[in-house]
C-alpha cells in the first residue's frame, strides 16, 4: 500500500512568498502595517476584548506586535491579518499557530464593537480558513474560546468548526483558570 504524503507547503516555501491579500465577499485581509497601531490599541481598550484576550495595549506594544507578526510570517509560525471594509479596519483574523510538519493550525480573531453583528468574524475565519486548507495545505484547524464566549460559539459552528470538547482549566484570567471549548475542522 502506498504512503500518502499530506500536501503541506515545504518547510521555507511559506516565508518566501509575501503574505498574501486574503478575500470574503466586500471583506479584505491584508497584512498588519505599523500604521495601525492606533487601532489596536483602541480595539484592546474594548472591554469585550480585553475579555476574551486578556490584555490591553500601550502604542509602542502595538507597533511591536505588529513587528513580531511580520517575523512570525518569515518563520513560518503564524499568520494575522487585519480584517478590512471600506470603512477601514472591522477586524482581526490569523492563524495563531502554523506547524506545517504537523499540517495544523490555529486560528483567532476579534473584532471591535463598531462592526459587530455585521458577519465580520465568519466572513474572515471563512476567508483564513480556504487558505489554510488549500494555498497552505493544512490538514487540521482549530479554534478555542473561552466557555462563556457564545459568540464565538456561533463563529465556530457557522464556518463548519465542530466542538470536540472541553479543555478544562486550560486558560488563565485575572479572576483564575476558565474551560475552553476546543472545535475542530478537518481539510
Amino acid at each position: 500500500m502506498a504512503t500518502l504524503v499530506p500536501p503541506v507547503l515545504p518547510a521555507g516555501a511559506l516565508a518566501e512568498q509575501p503574505q498574501p491579500r486574503l478575500t470574503s465577499g466586500k471583506l479584505v485581509l491584508r497584512p498588519w502595517a505599523i500604521e495601525d497601531a492606533d487601532v489596536l490599541v483602541s480595539a484592546y481598550s474594548d472591554p469585550e476584548i480585553r475579555r476574551w484576550h486578556v490584555r490591553t495595549m500601550s502604542i509602542d506594544e502595538a507597533q511591536e506586535w505588529i513587528g513580531s507578526r511580520q517575523e512570525r510570517w518569515r518563520r513560518e509560525l503564524g499568520a494575522d491579518w487585519a480584517a478590512t471594509r471600506d470603512d477601514g479596519i472591522v477586524g482581526r483574523a490569523g492563524l495563531r499557530v502554523i506547524d506545517l510538519a504537523e499540517g495544523s493550525g490555529e486560528l483567532a480573531y476579534w473584532v471591535p464593537p463598531a462592526a459587530r453583528g455585521r458577519g465580520v468574524a465568519t466572513a474572515a475565519v471563512q476567508a483564513v480558513t480556504g487558505w489554510a486548507f488549500g494555498a497552505l495545505g493544512l490538514q487540521r484547524l482549530e479554534l478555542r474560546h473561552w466557555v462563556a464566549n457564545a459568540a464565538s460559539c456561533r463563529v465556530a459552528a457557522k464556518c463548519g468548526f465542530a466542538l470536540e470538547g472541553t479543555l478544562r482549566s486550560q486558560l488563565l484570567h485575572a479572576d483564575g483558570w476558565h474551560d475552553v471549548h476546543l472545535h475542530a475542522r478537518i481539510g
